[in-house]
């Protein structure tokens, strides 16, 4: 049996996983980051609680430790050894070499989004599917992308970035890749405020209003469906999954969200060209990423 940590390193949290190759958590922890320290503070605090973190879980364990995986916002490198671009975010940690740092003959690193599609193909709700397409909608909406059972990462590790297809190409607003009018701005936690005009602070809210009836927040919260549903059918037009998983704090919306998704899929799906695309919820929410991470770093061990 092979064992794994995995590490999601994250702006609010940092969490670990110790993992058995079946999925099974042999024990986890998490803790706060350092919000209110300067970056060059922060990525000094992040590195030693990473390395701590580490120990712990190393600790857990009766058995030894095969590999290690670390998730984190960003583009990694194409030897999944170290974000490569992390715009914006957890900036003194860019090509920092984590298994140099660790004293570890290899730590796999990978974009927090892929991680969690990880989590599930390996362990959760595309369990034993080849091809798969996630999305993450929360803050912001991010994505990974399985094909034939393995994380396609693409040219520059850039692929599964479904949050910044644009769906409105006339809009002036551009989103953080450069691309007008982008499902990230449409469906993201992080542009509430801006798309209600100062009425709702979070889509919880938002939500919360649309089932109580009212029409603004009715009109909100279907037109952002109605295009995360247009995002999704386009997406299996061009990929051909046999399986969409949503993930991220949005999914909790619930019955709010899946039921008006599944009408505007059923309008805008192509037809007459086999079965309904099957959306599932994530079974992973909070451990997601570090699971995930754990995983990959797995299948690489496996694979060497």
């Amino acid at each position: 049996m092979a064992i794994a940590i995995g590490i999601d390193l994250g702006g609010t949290n940092i969490k670990g996983v110790l993992l058995d190759d079946t999925g099974k958590i042999l024990y986890q922890t998490s803790q706060a980051t350092a919000p209110d320290a300067s970056d060059e503070d922060q990525g000094h605090h992040w590195k030693q609680a990473v390395a701590a973190m580490i120990r712990t879980l190393k600790g857990a364990s009766d058995l030894p430790i095969n590999t290690i995986g670390l998730a984190a916002p960003g583009l990694p490198n194409n030897a999944n050894s170290a974000i490569r671009i992390m715009p914006g975010r957890l900036d003194s940690l860019e090509n920092f070499m984590w298994a140099d740092y660790l004293q570890e003959q290899q730590v796999w690193v990978l974009n927090d989004a892929h991680a969690a599609l990880m989590a599930e193909a390996k362990f959760g709700a595309g369990r034993g599917i080849g091809n798969i397409v996630m999305l993450t909608l929360g803050t912001g909406v991010g994505g990974g992308i399985l094909i034939n059972g393995e994380l396609y990462q693409g040219n520059f590790q850039m692929a599964g970035h479904l949050g910044h297809m644009a769906l409105e190409a006339d809009q002036e607003h551009l989103g953080i890749t450069g691309m007008p009018g982008t499902l990230e701005n449409a469906m993201g936690d992080a542009t509430v405020t801006q798309r209600s005009y100062g009425k709702f602070l979070s889509t919880h809210a938002l939500v919360e209003a649309y089932t109580q009836g009212d029409t603004f927040a009715t009109y909100l919260w279907l037109n952002a469906v109605r295009k995360l549903a247009i995002g999704l059918c386009s997406l299996r037009n061009l990929l051909s999954p046999e399986l969409i998983i949503l993930g991220g704090g949005i999914t909790k919306a619930g019955d709010a969200l899946y039921t008006p998704l599944a009408d505007f899929m059923d309008i805008y799906a192509w037809k007459n060209v086999g079965e309904k695309l099957p959306v599932q919820e994530a079974h992973y929410s909070d451990m997601a990423g570090a699971v995930g991470a754990a995983g990959f770093a797995l299948s690489q061990h496996n694979s060497r």
